[in-house]
């Protein structure tokens, strides 16, 4: 069979897409504050992004961004390894590791490229890495460019946890990953249960905590402060594209182990580095977010009214702990068609649809920034009450 056929047979998005109910790659031409404006004119108050600290436009961002440029130009134009390491790079990594109370940091492009770096680089043939089955796509990639074995456990069980770690071989090397904050449900890793399990046995344990960063914890040092595990963990990676504002990641950790990950993880290695505009929007964030506790009290604000607001009218946001509030919806029908309500309503949401969910558990994916006004959330509430009435859901 030709390579290409099952390309040629794709038609789904086609056919969304004639319908009006295609919800992917939907161009935004224009962002303003909390609104966008869409390709076709719309504009919409956005409560899709993951901006959960409202820094994309802060004064100060755009100016260290405009002044890394003057200064360093567009891009490095190499791999760290060579000529793409600037002062600025070391800079935000000491700030780092400053930051998370840790001997050393290191800087990756994405976030998705920082997961694969430290997965593979630690986790040879003969080792195991386990993981939460909800844990984020970029880790179970990671798992599987490591060639070691792949174990999972259910959800959140330290129970289940124990049982795989039981099967493993006592003498081989062994890393547990979690999400800190699932990016769906909104739950937090059970880490006061989960880690204590893993050091029984021997294993280590990293956590991914892209969308707790800046979020959780008093110094917005994420899920293991709030938990009060900053050193109970033996690695945290998270983002620059949640509450940093920017585009990259980092892994923070023993320094001995971050200088072996510097000189094995080929997705650092093999890819241009973090651009200096990127690098100096995260570290104007970092700074923001050390000493602006404010906004972090001002979201968890807004997060508590959303969630109560949408379960007093009938909506199901699961587990959620956090500012990312799923609405549970059912059929993919009911689905789209409460998205196209509320886009006309002017809101801008994430549809979540099977595989990610199950077919008959579809969800709208909300999520809050510091800057929402509280005229845009009422907004944003009268347009999901009439959504949700629409199709049946409330």
């Amino acid at each position: 069979m030709d390579l290409f056929e099952k390309c040629f047979s794709f038609t789904r998005s086609e056919e969304a897409q004639s319908m009006g109910l295609y919800p992917y790659f939907n161009p935004i031409k224009e962002v303003r504050g909390n609104k966008v404006i869409t390709a076709d004119g719309r504009e919409l108050i956005m409560v899709g992004s993951n901006n959960y600290l409202g820094l994309i436009d802060h004064p100060r961002v755009l100016a260290a961004m405009k002044e890394a440029i003057e200064r360093y130009g567009s891009s490095t134009c190499g791999s760290r390894f060579l000529n793409g390491t600037l002062t600025i790079h070391e800079e935000l990594e000491a700030e780092l590791a400053r930051f998370m109370e840790r001997d050393a940091a290191l800087v990756f492009s994405t976030g998705y490229q920082t997961n694969l770096g430290i997965i593979s680089a630690l986790v040879g043939r003969k080792d195991y890495v386990v993981l939460d089955n909800m844990d984020h796509a970029s880790i179970y990639d990671a798992a599987r460019l490591s060639f070691g074995k792949v174990v999972k456990f259910r959800h959140n069980d330290p129970e289940d946890l124990e049982r795989v770690l039981k099967k493993i071989p006592p003498d081989a090397g062994k890393l547990v990953v979690v999400d800190g904050v699932f990016s769906m449900e909104g739950d937090l890793a059970d880490l006061p249960n989960l880690v204590p399990i893993a050091k029984k046995y021997g294993a280590r344990f990293m956590v991914d905590d892209a969308h707790g960063m800046g979020v959780f914890g008093e110094g917005g040092r994420g899920v293991v402060e709030h938990f009060g595990m900053l050193h109970e963990v033996d690695i945290v990676m998270a983002t620059f594209s949640k509450s940093f504002a920017s585009l990259g990641g980092f892994v923070a950790g023993d320094r001995k182990v971050i200088n072996y990950i510097k000189h094995f993880a080929r997705s650092l290695i093999f890819s241009a580095s973090v651009t200096p505009a990127s690098v100096a929007a995260a570290r104007a964030a970092l700074e923001i977010i050390r000493n602006e506790p404010e906004r972090r009290h001002r979201l968890w604000e807004i997060s508590r009214k959303m969630k109560k607001a949408f379960e007093d009218m009938g909506y199901d946001t699961g587990t959620t702990q956090s500012p990312i509030i799923p609405l549970l919806v059912g059929t993919e029908e009911q689905l789209l068609t409460l998205w196209k309500i509320l886009r006309e309503e002017g809101v801008f949401a994430n549809p979540v649809l099977p595989p990610a969910v199950p077919p008959d558990r579809t969800l709208i994916r909300t999520s809050y920034t510091a800057t929402h006004t509280d005229e845009e959330l009422q907004q944003v509430l009268n347009a999901f009450e009439k959504a949700g009435k629409a199709v049946g859901v409330i």
